[in-house]
């Protein structure tokens, strides 16, 4: 029991750092800091591409919706009834003789 709570005092003490074999240690502690710094460097950078992508997607939802409206107007504008009402503003209005249509031969000359 003596030993073991010796083995937990030292190791809180940090004997295992100043030891003579201790080179592998600090090996070992720079290596797991170094996974540990790209671990967190990784989780930051996906964060990052998470918050990039729930932004985009909220952008493409506002531009389809004002895609939406702008065609909804455009296809009110090309009515019939809406192009004789805005002409007729500047005195215009259908004609009452259909249109004829003219046909034009013409012979080739030799």
């Amino acid at each position: 029991m003596a030993k073991i709570s010796n083995s937990v005092y030292d190791l809180l003490k940090g004997k295992f750092l100043i030891q003579e074999d201790s080179l592998k240690n600090w090996r070992f502690i720079f290596f797991i800091v170094g996974l540990v710094m790209l671990m967190i460097a990784s989780g930051h950078n996906s964060d990052k591409k998470v918050m990039e992508i729930a932004k985009l997607n909220k952008e493409i939802k506002e531009l389809r919706a004002e895609f939406v409206d702008t065609r909804s107007i455009s296809m009110k504008m090309k009515l019939e009834s809406t192009i004789r009402n805005k002409v007729a503003e500047y005195g215009l209005k259908p004609s009452e003789n259909p249109p004829k249509v003219i046909k034009v031969t013409s012979k080739k000359a030799k």
